[in-house]
C-alpha cells in the first residue's frame, strides 16, 4: 500500500503534537472530567494512552525531520518531553478549580505512556518509510 507522502513530513507530527497539547491544555482547563469507567487506576491507564499518542507524535517529529538520529536517543527526547509535559499538566491542575493536580501517579503514568508512545512510533516509522529494493 502506498502512502501519502504527507505522512512522512516532520511538519504533519509537529502539528499533530501542537494539537495534542492544546486538546491537553483544554483538558487540564475542566473543573471536572467524565469518568467512562469505574475501576480502580482508569484514570492512570488514560493518562498512559493519552501521553503514548502526544510521545508517538513528538518521535516521528524528531525522527521523520532526521533530528535525532539515534533511536536511544529519540526515545530518551520523547520521554523527557512527556516527562516535562505532564509535570507541567499536573502543576496547572493545581491552579483549576474543582482539580486536584499534582499527583505523582499521574504523572508517572503519563512518562511511562511517553516510553510505550515511543517505543510504538519507532515500529510505525519502519512501516511508514518507504523500502528500499
Amino acid at each position: 500500500m502506498k502512502l501519502p507522502r504527507f505522512v512522512l513530513s516532520p511538519l504533519l507530527w509537529r502539528a499533530l503534537v501542537i494539537a495534542w497539547a492544546a486538546v491537553l491544555y483544554w483538558l487540564s482547563e475542566q473543573s471536572s472530567l467524565p469518568q467512562p469507567a469505574k475501576f480502580d487506576g482508569v484514570d492512570k491507564l488514560e493518562h498512559a494512552l493519552y501521553f503514548a499518542a502526544g510521545g508517538a507524535c513528538f518521535l516521528l517529529s524528531l525522527r521523520l525531520a532526521g533530528l535525532a538520529r539515534s533511536t536511544l536517543v529519540a526515545v530518551i527526547l520523547a520521554v523527557l518531553f512527556c516527562a516535562l509535559v505532564g509535570g507541567l499538566d499536573e502543576w496547572h491542575q493545581t491552579h483549576t478549580p474543582g482539580r486536584s493536580g499534582g499527583d505523582v501517579w499521574d504523572w508517572l503514568a503519563d512518562t511511562v505512556g511517553g516510553f510505550i508512545g515511543a517505543y510504538v512510533a519507532i515500529g510505525l516509522q519502519k512501516w511508514l518509510e518507504p523500502k528500499e529494493g
